[in-house]
C-alpha cells in the first residue's frame, strides 16, 4: 500500500483496519542470486538498490536479530558531506544527495532534517585547516561557509564565548547537513526492498560459510543452509568476527562507541554542533532531548554497552562547550560496535575469497553513508566492478600504501 494523504484519510474513515504490513514475513528459500548478511541500513539499502537499479530481485537479507538492532539503531543520526580528501568528498556528497530525495524514493518518512552542521574552531591553526577543508568541499561542488565568531554567536548564543577554556573563534558550516531518524531509515528501506521482491529474514544468524571449489556458495544459518551465487557482508562491528569464520583476517578492529540522550527541554540547538577542541557533537531530537556523543571507549569490544569513564569524558567536553548542559539530566545511553579500519575510511570491495564481498570499516561515518554505501555495494555485487565513487575503498590499499587517512592519525583505528 502506498502511503499518501489520501490513503491516510481513507484509512481513518475505516478505523485504520486495512493497513498492510510494512514488509513481508517470509521463510528462507533454498537459494538466491545474492545474500546480504546484515539487516541494518547498509544491508537493506544494498538489497533495495540491487532490486531497483540493477533488477536483481532474488535477494535475501539475513539478520541475526531484528532489522535495525545493530549500529543502524545505535547512533546520533547525523548526515553530512563535509569531508576533505578526494576519495571521500564525492562519495559522501552523493550520499547526501540521496538523503535529500530518500523520502520520495522510498515513499516513507525518514524524518530527514537539513538543519545544518556547524564545526567549531578554537585556534588560528584550526581555522586554517577548516579553510582548506571548505575550499576542498567547494571545489567538489559541496556547500561550505566559514563563519567568524560573531556569526557563530548569532546562530548559537548559548555556547560559552566569554569564559571558555577553549575560546570559540568561528566555525565551518554546511547548511545541507543535518539529521535523519535512524529507525525510520531502516524501516523505509526494508519496506521498499520487500515491495520489489527482496526477502527480509530476521532471527537468522549466520554461523558459517559454504565453500565449494575454493568459492563461497552460500551460508550456514540457524535456520538452515542457504545458497547463493554471491554473498555480501554488511555487518559493521561484527565484520572481523564473521570474516574469521572463513579464515580472513581484516584490517579492522571493533570498538564500542556510546551515545546519550538527555531529558526533553524546549527547542534550543538549531542544528548539529561539534566541539573543535575535543570530540563532542550534539543536536536536539524532535522530542526535545539533547542527543550527543564523543570518543570511543578506547578498548576492543563486541559489547553494545560502555563504561562510566567514557560517560564522564563526554559530559566534561559538553560542559566545556556549553556549561548549562550540566543542569540537564541524562535520560539514557547506549553503545554501538564500531568497525574501525586502520586509516579511518571504509572498505567496499571483493575479498580474496571468490563469491564473498565486503562492506565495512565505517568507523564513525556509517550512518551518514547509508544510501551511497548501499548504492555502491549493490553496483559491486551486480557488476563485479567497483563503483567510480568507491574506487578508493579497495581492500588492498593497506598493502599498496594508498590509504585514505582523512584525520591524519596513522594506523591506529581507535584514533579515527
Amino acid at each position: 500500500m502506498r502511503y499518501s494523504a489520501f490513503n491516510l484519510l481513507r484509512q481513518a474513515f475505516r478505523g485504520h483496519r486495512d493497513w498492510t504490513p510494512a514488509w513481508r514475513e517470509v521463510e528462507p528459500r533454498a537459494a538466491y542470486d545474492v545474500i546480504v548478511i546484515g539487516g541494518g541500513g547498509h544491508g537493506l539499502a544494498t538489497a533495495y538498490y540491487l532490486a531497483k537499479v540493477h533488477g536483481v530481485t532474488r535477494v535475501a537479507v539475513l539478520e541475526k536479530g531484528y532489522i535495525g538492532s545493530g549500529n543502524a539503531g545505535r547512533n546520533t543520526t547525523i548526515i553530512r558531506s563535509n569531508y576533505l580528501l578526494a576519495e571521500n568528498t564525492p562519495f559522501y556528497e552523493w550520499s547526501l544527495k540521496l538523503w535529500e530525495g530518500l523520502e520520495q524514493d522510498l515513499n516513507y518518512n525518514a524524518m530527514v532534517s537539513q538543519r545544518g552542521v556547524l564545526n567549531l574552531y578554537h585556534s588560528d591553526a584550526q581555522r586554517d585547516a577548516f579553510i582548506r577543508r571548505g575550499n576542498a568541499m567547494r571545489i567538489c561542488g559541496v556547500d561550505a561557509e566559514l563563519l567568524d565568531v560573531r556569526a557563530v554567536r548569532r546562530m548559537a548564543p548559548f555556547l560559552d564565548f566569554d569564559n571558555a577554556r577553549f575560546p570559540i573563534k568561528g566555525g565551518l558550516l554546511q547548511r545541507r547537513g543535518g539529521t535523519a531518524r535512524h529507525d525510520a531509515v531502516v524501516w523505509g528501506y526494508a519496506r521498499a526492498a520487500s515491495r520489489l521482491g527482496v526477502d527480509i529474514i530476521q532471527n537468522c544468524e549466520v554461523t558459517g560459510f559454504i565453500c565449494e571449489a575454493g568459492r563461497v556458495t552460500g551460508v550456514q544459518t540457524t535456520r538452515g543452509e542457504i545458497r547463493a551465487a554471491k554473498v555480501g557482508m554488511a555487518v559493521a562491528g561484527n565484520t572481523s568476527r564473521l570474516a574469521n569464520m572463513i579464515g580472513l583476517r581484516l584490517p579492522i578492529e571493533s570498538h564500542v562507541l556510546q551515545a546519550f540522550v538527555s531529558e526533553a527541554i524546549k527547542p534550543l540547538i538549531p542544528g548539529v554542533i561539534t566541539f573543535g577542541a575535543g570530540h563532542f557533537y550534539i543536536s536536539q531530537s524532535d522530542k526535545g532531548g539533547l542527543v550527543f556523543g564523543g570518543d570511543l571507549d578506547g578498548y576492543n569490544s563486541y559489547a553494545q554497552r560502555g563504561n562510566l569513564p567514557a560517560v564522564e569524558h563526554v559530559c566534561e567536553e559538553g560542559m566545556a562547550l556549553m556549561p548549562m548542559i550540566g543542569r540537564v539530566r541524562l535520560l539514557r545511553s547506549w553503545g554501538g560496535i564500531m568497525d574501525m579500519s586502520m586509516d579511518g575510511s571504509p572498505i567496499i570491495d571483493r575479498t580474496p575469497m571468490p563469491g564473498l564481498y565486503l562492506n565495512g570499516g565505517w568507523c564513525y561515518g556509517g550512518f551518514k553513508a547509508t544510501p551511497a554505501s548501499g548504492w555502491c555495494f549493490a553496483h559491486l555485487l551486480a557488476s563485479e566492478q567497483p563503483h567510480p565513487l568507491a574506487r578508493g575503498y579497495r581492500l588492498d590499499r593497506f598493502a599498496t600504501g594508498h590509504v585514505i587517512d582523512e584525520k591524519g592519525q596513522g594506523a591506529q583505528p581507535n584514533l579515527h
